[in-house]
């Protein structure tokens, strides 16, 4: 439905191929222009499926208000720095998924509303059923130390 089209802004829709083209061969060396994954999962469903490689876990349901934190209580409570406020991150697109989508549609509104420029806010909206599906590599979870 249109209905609320005029106040929302609208997010880029990513697909498998995008994000999995933007991963990087190694991990630890990141390109300028790779996009900050955020998972907005909750870490029990981590646990059970994995996460795409390089994402990190900012769980919306039980932490709605994760991403109108300062960047010094973001990390504090999370143990690694708030996703895109860094001065090298600064042109990074940030791609929000969860299980199917729909957390992660909330999630780039949220972030819209927490100061995030709409149009650096993407969307992955097969998220982790179509990566997983698409057999995308997969990295073992084992929880934020």
């Amino acid at each position: 439905s249109n209905s609320n089209s005029s106040n929302s802004p609208t997010f880029r829709q990513w697909v498998f191929e995008d994000v999995h083209n933007h991963l990087p061969p190694l991990i630890l060396i990141l390109p300028p222009t790779h996009p900050i994954l955020i998972d907005v999962r909750e870490p029990a469903e981590l646990l059970s499926t994995g996460t795409i490689p390089s994402s990190v876990n900012v769980p919306l349901a039980s932490q709605p208000d994760a991403l109108f934190l300062t960047a010094d209580e973001f990390e504090t409570r999370f143990g690694f720095p708030k996703p895109g406020v860094a001065a090298d991150e600064a042109g990074r697109e940030i791609v929000f998924y969860c299980k199917a989508g729909v957390r992660a549609r909330a999630a780039a509104q949220l972030a819209v509303q927490a100061g995030y420029q709409a149009d650096r806010v993407g969307v992955y909206d097969g998220s982790w059923l179509d990566w997983a599906a698409k057999g995308g590599k997969v990295e073992v979870w084992e929880g934020d130390d």
